[in-house]
């Protein structure tokens, strides 16, 4: 279906691929995975004509219907989001706009040549009926329910919408177009879990070929059958999903070091024959036959060194037993009550896991609880000896754009030496020049890499965090869940990653109209006991 054959691509000094080969055929689902800058973007573009390799081609089967979602999804104003998402639906939309204009011809008494729009009109509907157009405004109100939209927000100007919305409007486009092949680059982003797992439904059930990237370890589990990994130039497929690749390529490259150790050790055993006897002439035939086998010899290379970041969290001071305390809590947002008389405890160790719907008060409670925003009534106590660290979103725009990386770490750690904060940066991902960017260029990902380094450096040890991990790649998750696994003080978070709320939770706190219920066990307990993995869903 999609070929690409001994494609190589270099941009500017960086080379992408190197004469590499792969193939999406019909009806597989593949996950393309790669360390940031790998190339998996420019591939998308290449596949989409936006971009040529140097050399080698894409090849695309004839009639072959693309959808592509990226993350620049443009300029939108001026619809509502159904108008923007039907106008994005392929040859069924061009027919409805045609459809339109013969309604306004039809409809003016001055028309030149009624009897032609009149004929017209009957073929461009029929073939509106074949398309199943009648049909496509509710096909595109189902797809932005599933997405979490409002009826107001979905008849509502486009325009007005923040980008996150926006980006779920162009991703509802690329649903409703049904193409023969869909390219999705970080779908999952901005998603909260219940709109992640009707995508994730939506997805298993479409019949097309589909190639994607994602952050989400879960999600990207439970819809490929396939990897496409870009290292080093090369393109590399892995049947099965995301586990699999890891295990496959961990697997291989302990073989291929087993194979780098015996041949390293074979030669060192030849090299030392050849340096001892090869001043002796009774052994000059034996020496160069060895000489000769030496250089025909395939070496073979030791596996490549993939990068991986750790942070080992210094200890944080103990704190008391009550860590928090809610009570009679109520808040109100105008005539919208959050909370009203809530009661809520937490203690020493505890790892809560706040679960609800868009707009049912997870990101209120963590505000109540730093004190970033006031009870209307009740109150809001924090125990004795606690020291909080808060990831906030709007924490990212708080960073100085004109101090560089390094910068905004030492102006927050101004006792520390020089070589302990780069060391800290480096763990966070920010190795060699990267520590010299400045707040203001850097992307989504870095400055919540930033955030977090400024936090953890001086550990706190009630750790309040509300989406964590939005902006970051498989890697440095896990590089978080392995240090908030052996974290030893208190938490309480807000997360749409199934991952990192099964490793990370004890308790699960979920808000929901009916009102608030609490579950001892983390989030997989939660799931087994209340038969839905998010309170908006029900199995």
């Amino acid at each position: 279906m999609i070929r690409l054959e001994n494609i190589s691509k270099q941009n500017s000094h960086q080379i992408l691929f190197i004469e590499a080969s792969a193939a999406l055929l019909r009806g597989e689902k593949v996950g393309l995975v790669g360390p940031n800058g790998a190339g998996k973007s420019t591939l998308f573009r290449m596949i989409t004509g936006r971009d040529e390799p140097d050399e080698g081609q894409v090849s695309i089967d004839r009639g072959i219907t693309i959808g592509y979602f990226d993350q620049n999804v443009g300029e939108m104003s001026g619809h509502s989001a159904v108008a923007e998402v039907m106008n994005g639906a392929g040859p069924v939309s061009e027919v409805a706009a045609e459809l339109h204009a013969l309604e306004t011809a039809m409809a003016d008494p001055d028309c030149p040549d009624m009897e032609a729009v009149i004929e017209r009109y009957g073929e461009v509907q029929h073939r509106f009926e074949e398309l199943d157009g009648y049909a496509l405004e509710g096909r595109a109100r189902e797809v932005l329910d599933g997405l979490s939209f409002s009826q107001e927000m979905m008849d509502g100007d486009v325009g007005k919408l923040s980008g996150g919305w926006k980006m779920r409007v162009a991703l509802a486009r690329i649903l409703l177009m049904n193409p023969d092949a869909m390219l999705l680059d970080e779908p999952s982003n901005h998603l909260d879990l219940e709109s992640l797992i009707w995508l994730e439904g939506f997805l298993k059930g479409y019949e097309g070929a589909l190639l994607m990237t994602s952050h989400d370890r879960e999600f990207m589990n439970r819809i490929v059958g396939k990897i496409i990994e870009i290292d080093c130039g090369q393109l590399t497929s892995y049947s099965g999903d995301y586990e699999f690749y890891v295990a496959q390529r961990a697997q291989a490259d302990k073989q291929q070091q087993a194979q780098f150790e015996r041949q390293q050790a074979m030669l060192a055993k030849e090299i030392k024959f050849i340096e001892r006897f090869k001043a002796r002439a009774s052994h000059a035939s034996q020496v160069q036959s060895r000489v000769k086998k030496l250089e025909k010899i395939d070496r073979v290379e030791p596996p490549r060194r993939r990068q991986t970041i750790a942070f080992d969290f210094p200890p944080a001071p103990r704190s008391g037993e009550d860590v928090a305390t809610l009570k009679g809590v109520s808040k109100r947002y105008g005539a919208r009550t959050i909370y009203d008389g809530f009661d809520f405890q937490i203690r020493r160790r505890e790892r809560w896991a706040v679960m609800g719907v868009n707009g049912a008060g997870k990101s209120t409670l963590l505000k109540l609880v730093t004190g970033s925003t006031e009870p209307d009534a009740g109150t809001v106590s924090i125990g004795a000896s606690v020291k909080m660290g808060y990831f906030a979103q709007h924490a990212m725009e708080m960073l100085d754009g004109d101090r560089s990386v390094f910068q905004n770490l030492e102006d927050t750690f101004p006792q520390a030496g020089q070589g302990q904060l780069r060391a800290l940066a480096g763990c966070f991902g920010f190795s060699g020049d990267d520590q010299e960017k400045k707040g203001r260029v850097l992307s989504g990902g870095e400055k919540a890499r930033l955030v977090m380094a400024k936090m953890l450096f001086d550990p706190p040890n009630f750790l309040v965090l509300d989406e964590p991990t939005n902006h970051l790649d498989l890697a440095t998750k896990e590089m978080l869940i392995g240090a908030l696994s052996a974290y030893e003080g208190t938490m309480i978070f807000v997360s749409h990653d199934r991952h990192f709320l099964a490793e990370l939770s004890n308790r699960v706190l979920e808000l929901t109209p009916e009102g608030v219920h609490q579950y001892g066990g983390g989030y997989t307990e939660y799931v087994a006991r209340s038969g839905h993995e998010a309170p908006g869903l029900h199995a």
